[in-house]
């Protein structure tokens, strides 16, 4: 079983920054592609970021290209999300996933482990 933790959520204002990790527990970390998730109140869950498992290939929504940038230390079994210029429209809740194959999926359903999430707010 797969577990994945998020941290570093939390309460920001417009224009600032935060950097999200992910941990996840398991020997096959560098076996998979990652991502990051991200479901606002009343909206879909949508993707973020992923990242290939060598951490060689990234891909972004376009809603956040150019502002966040996600990486991963394999040695540390940690993905991150750093994420600058922040929007009101970037409040929601971050997930991080494990993808199901060494593929970087842009859709939910290419990822088969979730963490619990971690709440971003930015006030305007």
């Amino acid at each position: 079983q797969v577990q994945l933790v998020e941290s570093g959520g939390g309460l920001v204002q417009a224009g600032g920054s935060l950097r999200l990790s992910c941990v996840a527990s398991g020997r096959t970390f560098s076996n998979y592609a990652m991502g990051w998730f991200r479901q606002a109140p009343g909206k879909e869950r949508e993707f973020v970021a992923g990242i290939s498992r060598g951490g060689t290939t990234t891909y972004y929504a376009d809603s956040v290209k150019g502002r966040f940038t996600i990486s991963r230390d394999n040695g540390k079994n940690t993905v991150y999300l750093q994420m600058n210029s922040l929007k009101a429209d970037d409040t929601a809740v971050y997930y991080c996933a494990r993808g199901s194959s060494i593929v970087v999926g842009t859709v939910a359903s290419s990822y088969d482990y979730w963490g619990q999430g971690t709440q971003v707010t930015v006030s305007s």
